[in-house]
């Protein structure tokens, strides 16, 4: 698919780059250094995947995701009933494995420094905070903790800038890639990229995941996942974590 290539190659080949130095006083906040307009409602679509995402897969499968012997092991113990007793309803609703989920997102700043993305897929909250200012949390959770900025390539051919926003998580409370119990460790490390596209007149957000665990895979979990943006918030529907 043309549009899958082009935002994967785009968000790849956007890098980060030393910003020279700045008066503190002088430095732009999150929101003021935006280069494109990421808030509002913005909702998945399931273009491929979609036997993955859509439906849970059986216990053991772990097609497309590069699980070491022990993640295979660990997969093949899951137990939906168990996550139930236990309330952990939400282990495949944490950063690494939410945003694959099918549903809607709202994107709003929080304040200047603070981007917020609600999913009505498990009524999560995830923040992404700018400027290096957030202390870091004394106890791993669920979203743990984003770091974010933005990084801006300048357009081939003299076309305009091209955008993207970079955020790494840390501080993760074991999860799962997907909800038959495909995990992640405290150990994960998640980098994502997110970059607005235009065709025909509506906007796209796509945001490519790199997932890194030590504990659970052989090499980084890729993926990218596209949204579509909504006029307003018709469709938006919060729902509670589930185990299937």
């Amino acid at each position: 698919m043309i549009l899958r290539r082009l935002i994967l190659l785009t968000a790849l080949a956007i890098l980060p780059c030393d910003a020279p130095a700045q008066n503190p006083a002088a430095t732009p906040t999150g929101r003021s250094a935006a280069p494109f307009d990421i808030t509002g409602y913005w909702v998945s679509l399931v273009t491929d995947d979609w036997r993955y995402r859509m439906l849970t897969p059986p216990v053991g499968n772990v097609d497309y995701i590069p699980v070491n012997a022990e993640g295979r092991r660990v997969t093949a113990t899951w137990d939906a009933a168990k996550d139930q007793a236990s309330n952990e309803q939400c282990k495949a609703y944490g950063a690494a494995g939410v945003m694959r989920m099918p549903g809607r997102l709202h994107l709003t700043w929080e304040n200047d420094n603070t981007l917020r993305i609600e999913t009505d897929a498990g009524t999560q909250t995830r923040r992404f905070f700018f400027g290096g200012t957030q202390p870091f949390p004394t106890a791993p959770s669920w979203q743990g903790h984003s770091v974010a900025r933005w990084d801006v390539a300048a357009g081939r051919g003299g076309g305009p800038a091209v955008g993207q926003l970079t955020t790494t998580t840390t501080h993760l409370r074991p999860g799962y890639l997907r909800k038959n119990g495909v995990p992640y460790s405290a150990s994960t490390v998640l980098n994502e990229y997110f970059v607005r596209l235009a065709d025909k007149g509506e906007e796209y957000l796509a945001l490519t995941i790199m997932v890194d665990d030590p504990i659970y895979l052989q090499q980084p979990f890729i993926k990218t996942y596209q949204y579509k943006k909504q006029r307003n918030n018709s469709g938006w529907n919060p729902t509670p974590c589930s185990v299937k």
